[in-house]
């Protein structure tokens, strides 16, 4: 196994490929990236067994074979060579010969047919999308999906296909956000599945050119998406996510409205002498009028009184200061719109104008 490469066709997708890969593995194998030659075709493949991300290179010319090298030995090797320096990389024995201008480098090796096999069923499904459609979707709802929930299925992102309406819904039971929009082209089924989480965040950070086509294909276990020279592979979450329709049909009080940075600011300000684990900040809303209060254990309060626009009966409620500032600065536009259930379930937060989003955070008691 012989080839020749310049580093900078080498590094950026030797990076995306280092990002999947765990830095604790069970398997030592698992810390390294499968490298396999054929017919001028360089392919680098890493993975943990839950996501697997494959990137395909080509070659002026090369001896074709395969092994696995330590991964992040290998990025930190090509990523300190000078900009441009070519790279040869040569197999000898169980060796990795690595030679830059007057740079030599020998690295450990591990047997190929070793390297894991990454599961599959038959891939049921597809369809077409727009990167930066997806990519603008995803950052408008990572932020509520779960982290080491007991809820497992609430550790990651929920993706339904209705025909040619694609919806993103992720929650850590406290908050959700909501994502509706079309996909342009008829699928002609109906579909449900959960992402994992680090497969969510992985993808999200994947896509940096909005202007490729996505093409999509999943089945009720497993999700795999090309783009560019890349292919994504990742495991599904097997459960059912819960039905959250019903968080939007129950009647609102009217809505209260309020510059953006206005509210994110005093928010910043009064959650400095809340409860440190709790978060809790208490919002009294009368005639165009909003107070924010908070205070701790130490007894420190908190108070801060913001003009808004309402006109409906008092109320009284208690948020995660955190939860709303998450929400209020994934708002585009300058107005941030507050509805209220009136049974005090649920705040919406959106914008004046239609958008493809919504945010929910649920009250707390203090």
């Amino acid at each position: 196994m012989k080839f020749i490469i310049n580093r900078e066709l080498l590094l950026v997708p030797l990076q995306k490929i280092v990002g999947v890969i765990e830095k604790r593995q069970t398997m030592p194998i698992l810390s390294n990236v499968l490298m396999s030659i054929k017919e001028d075709v360089l392919v680098l493949t890493g993975t943990d067994l839950e996501i697997q991300l494959m990137a395909t290179l080509h070659l002026n010319s090369s001896e074709a074979g395969d092994i696995t090298v330590p991964a992040r030995k290998f990025l930190d090797i090509v990523r300190l060579l000078p900009h441009e320096a070519t790279i040869k990389f040569e197999l000898k024995e169980d060796k990795v010969k690595i030679i830059s201008g007057r740079s030599r480098f020998s690295l450990s090796t591990l047997a190929a047919e070793n390297y894991p096999e990454f599961s599959e069923s038959e891939l049921e499904h597809q369809f077409l999308i727009n990167a930066g459609r997806l990519k603008y979707a995803l950052d408008k709802t990572i932020f509520c999906m779960g982290n080491q929930d007991v809820r497992y299925y609430l550790n990651g992102l929920l993706l339904h296909i209705s025909n040619s309406t694609l919806k993103l819904v992720a929650s850590d039971g406290h908050r959700l956000s909501f994502y509706e929009d079309s996909i342009g082209v008829a699928t002609g089924y109906e579909s449900r599945i959960i992402l994992p989480r680090k497969g969510v965040l992985e993808l999200s950070r994947l896509l940096d050119d909005d202007e490729i086509e996505l093409n999509i294909q999943f089945s009720s276990s497993n999700i795999r998406i090309y783009f560019k020279d890349l292919v994504f592979s990742a495991k599904l979450v097997d459960a059912k996510y819960p039905d959250f329709s019903k968080v939007f049909e129950q009647t609102f009080l009217k809505s209260v409205q309020i510059q953006k940075n206005i509210l994110k600011e005093a928010l910043t300000r009064v959650a400095i002498l809340a409860n440190e684990k709790f978060k809790g900040v208490s919002c009294n809303i009368s005639q165009d009028l909003l107070k924010l209060s908070s205070h701790n254990p130490a007894h420190d309060e908190a108070e801060e009184e913001l003009i808004i626009q309402y006109n409906d009966e008092p109320l009284s409620i208690a948020f995660n200061s955190q939860y709303l500032l998450d929400a209020v600065s994934n708002l585009d536009s300058e107005l941030a719109v507050l509805t209220i259930a009136s049974n005090g379930s649920s705040c919406f937060i959106d914008e004046p104008e239609p958008k493809p989003y919504k945010f929910i955070v649920m009250p707390m008691r203090l």
